[in-house]
């Protein structure tokens, strides 16, 4: 697989404003907030942290938001 498209220290904002597919894949996650004011300034690795997940869940996201992302 190539680069990422989203990692960690991507903001929220940011990974739904550029790949619009990802809102349901936050939302598959728990992330109720993708249209809240904090998702403009938070990383998806500090959305994690205070949405309680994992290590493992983290990984599982990110290779979930990416798959969203790279579909055209």
């Amino acid at each position: 697989m190539g680069k990422a498209l989203i990692t960690g220290k991507t903001l929220i904002g940011e990974a739904v404003e550029k790949h619009p597919a990802t809102v349901a894949v936050l939302l598959k996650h728990g992330f109720h907030c993708v249209g809240c004011h904090v998702a403009a300034y938070e990383s998806i690795d500090a959305g994690a942290a205070a949405h309680g997940l994992g290590e493992k869940e983290i990984r599982k996201l990110l290779a979930d938001l990416n798959r969203a992302a790279a579909k055209k």
